[in-house]
C-alpha cells in the first residue's frame, strides 16, 4: 500500500529538527503537514504527553506498541520500538510485545497493562471494571488516568497512520533484536 496522501514540504528548521531528533522526518509529520494547524496540534499533544512522568515510560512505551499491533501500525511499532531502545528500555520485552499473549516474558502489571491497551482499542472497548480496579489500586489514580489517556493517544496516531496508508520507515532496523510478528487471531503470523 502506498501512502493515499502525499506528503507535503515541511518548512526546514521542522526538516531540520525532525532529522536531529529521529535521524529521519516521519512520514506523519510530512502527510498532516497539508493542514499544519492540524499536524502541529498533533506534534504538540505528543511531546505534552511524552512530558508526563506518572506511569514508568516501560508501561506506556509497551501499551503504545500493544495499540499499534492491534490496529496494525508499522510505522507506530517501529517508530515505538526504536524510542525503546534509545530510551534503555529492554529490547527483549520490547521486541515481544506484538505477541504478549504468547510470550512468558512479561510481569503481571505489564501483562494487565497490554490487556488495558487492547481492551480499550477494541471497538466497541471490553475494558472491564476488575482490570480497571486492579490497574487501579497497583498504579493510582494519576498514573491509570496518564495511562488511559497515553492509550487514547496511541489509538489516536495509529488509527490516523493505517488511514494515510503510513508504513514503517525503518527506525527498528537499527535495534539489536528484531520485532516479533503478531500472531493474528487465526494463529497465523501476520506481518506489520
Amino acid at each position: 500500500m502506498a501512502l493515499r496522501i502525499p506528503k507535503a514540504a515541511l518548512p526546514a528548521e521542522l526538516r531540520e529538527n525532525m532529522i536531529l531528533q529521529v535521524g529521519a522526518v516521519p512520514e506523519p509529520v510530512e502527510v498532516a503537514w497539508h493542514n499544519p494547524p492540524v499536524a502541529e496540534a498533533s506534534l504538540e499533544f505528543g511531546h505534552k504527553a511524552g512530558q508526563w512522568k506518572t506511569v514508568d515510560e516501560r508501561l506506556k512505551t509497551f501499551a503504545h506498541m500493544a495499540v499499534a499491533a492491534q490496529i496494525g501500525c508499522s510505522w507506530c511499532l517501529d517508530i515505538n520500538y526504536f524510542m525503546a531502545q534509545n530510551q534503555q528500555l529492554d529490547p527483549v520485552k520490547a521486541s515481544q510485545v506484538p505477541r504478549w499473549r504468547e510470550s512468558d516474558i512479561f510481569d503481571p502489571l505489564e501483562r494487565e497493562v497490554l490487556e488495558y491497551a487492547e481492551a480499550m482499542t477494541n471497538t466497541p472497548t471490553t475494558v472491564t471494571d476488575e482490570l480497571a480496579a486492579s490497574l487501579l489500586r497497583q498504579l493510582g489514580p494519576a498514573a491509570l488516568v496518564e495511562l488511559t489517556a497515553v492509550i487514547g493517544f496511541a489509538n489516536f496516531a495509529s488509527r490516523i497512520n493505517t488511514a494515510h496508508g503510513i508504513k514503517s520507515q525503518g527506525y527498528a532496523d537499527s535495534c539489536e533484536i528484531p520485532l516479533a510478528n503478531r500472531v493474528g487471531k487465526t494463529g497465523l503470523i501476520s506481518k506489520l
